[in-house]
């Protein structure tokens, strides 16, 4: 891997008592706004570049509590969401969480009995569960996520997938991954890590499970209707399913992030385990105008590159366009060197090879 140049990514005082830019997930360029999520939180933030040509640093950050802008599955609205994806298409600014369970960890002073309790406990939160579609509307000359607004006569609203329509209840009789819901993420059960949008299309990257060497990515077709705009529901396919299954091969990796180029998808991909790499870009050619489930392998899939990664630290989590031929990548637990004396984080901008 070799990085064109890095930009500096500058978290109010809020965001770094959160941990949220050491816990980087998600991320995606709108213009001058860049758009970022943490995993450890229940809010979207929104960071300003410095120039609007070749910006070096993204900075005076707002943050939006999801729980403002939509009802959240979860008890408390500022219980974590883990969210793993966002994209922004048309209108609107999406987000998706995990879907997954966790496992407790085996900490430093456990020890014992103690210990393997912690590890046979498993637990979900419900606040995971959300998959998103958020207004946004131009505030003070700035894109900002709203409630609601009207756009040529029409009004649009923050809009959730959920009821009857909760993506871990709609896989419930999955031939392929009904048996990983009850796992968690970590262990190769269901792991939702990343979500790209091309017109009506939704894509979803599994992190997990992968199966024999193969990836998953979820099409989805949301759509509201006028008697409910706040809630998501999903068209059917062909087969009477309200998602369409595409299986990658990644060479035994999983999906950490989606992101479109044109008619393409560039996947980032990387371990569903607890494991450091590989960590690499590839390229599904022609994702976008498929119209029916895919084995995507061969030619359909290139890979683009080799990213660098650390012993335990600079976990590539999130990518996005840059311009037209260069994408940005941030990292979750990131590397001492990335951290700067005056509380920025350094993100990697590289350019892709010639298609």
């Amino acid at each position: 891997m070799t990085v064109d140049f890095t930009v500096r990514l500058r978290f109010s005082d809020d965001s770094r008592a959160a941990a949220t830019h050491t816990n980087l997930s998600a991320v995606r360029l709108d213009g001058r706004v860049l758009w970022i999520a943490g995993d450890e939180t229940a809010t979207v933030e929104r960071l300003l570049a410095d120039s609007p040509e070749r910006p070096s640093e993204f900075g005076d950050e707002a943050r939006f509590r999801l729980g403002d802008l939509v009802r959240l599955p979860g008890a408390d609205a500022d219980e974590e969401a883990d969210v793993e994806g966002l994209a922004r298409s048309g209108h609107f600014l999406w987000a998706v969480g995990s879907h997954s369970l966790r496992r407790k960890q085996i900490r430093d002073r456990h020890d014992g009995p103690r210990a393997l309790r912690r590890l046979a406990r498993v637990e979900g939160q419900d606040n995971r569960q959300i998959l998103v579609r958020l207004p946004v509307a131009d505030v003070g000359g700035v894109p900002t996520p709203v409630r609601e607004m009207v756009v040529d006569g029409v009004t649009h609203r923050a809009a959730a997938l959920s009821g009857r329509d909760d993506l871990r209840r709609l896989l419930r009789d999955d031939e392929h991954l009904a048996p990983f819901l009850p796992i968690p993420g970590k262990d190769n059960g269901l792991d939702i890590e990343g979500i790209a949008v091309h017109g009506d299309r939704v894509y979803l990257g599994l992190r997990g499970p992968v199966l024999r060497g193969w990836a998953f990515v979820l099409e989805l077709r949301p759509y509201v209707t006028a008697d409910d705009p706040a809630r998501l529901r999903l068209h059917r396919f062909e087969d009477g399913r309200p998602y369409r299954k595409h299986v990658l091969d990644l060479h035994g990796l999983g999906v950490r992030d989606l992101c479109p180029d044109g008619d393409d998808l560039l996947v980032l991909a990387g371990p569903t385990m607890a494991l450091d790499g590989p960590v690499r870009v590839h390229r599904w050619h022609g994702a976008c105008r498929t119209e029916m489930p895919a084995v995507v392998r061969g030619e359909l899939i290139t890979r683009e590159l080799e990213l660098t990664f650390g012993e335990g630290d600079d976990h590539a989590e999130g990518l996005s366009m840059f311009g037209d031929d260069r994408i940005l990548v941030v990292y979750d637990s990131p590397a001492a060197a990335r951290l700067t004396a005056d509380g920025a984080v350094l993100a990697d901008v590289l350019k892709l090879p010639r298609r």
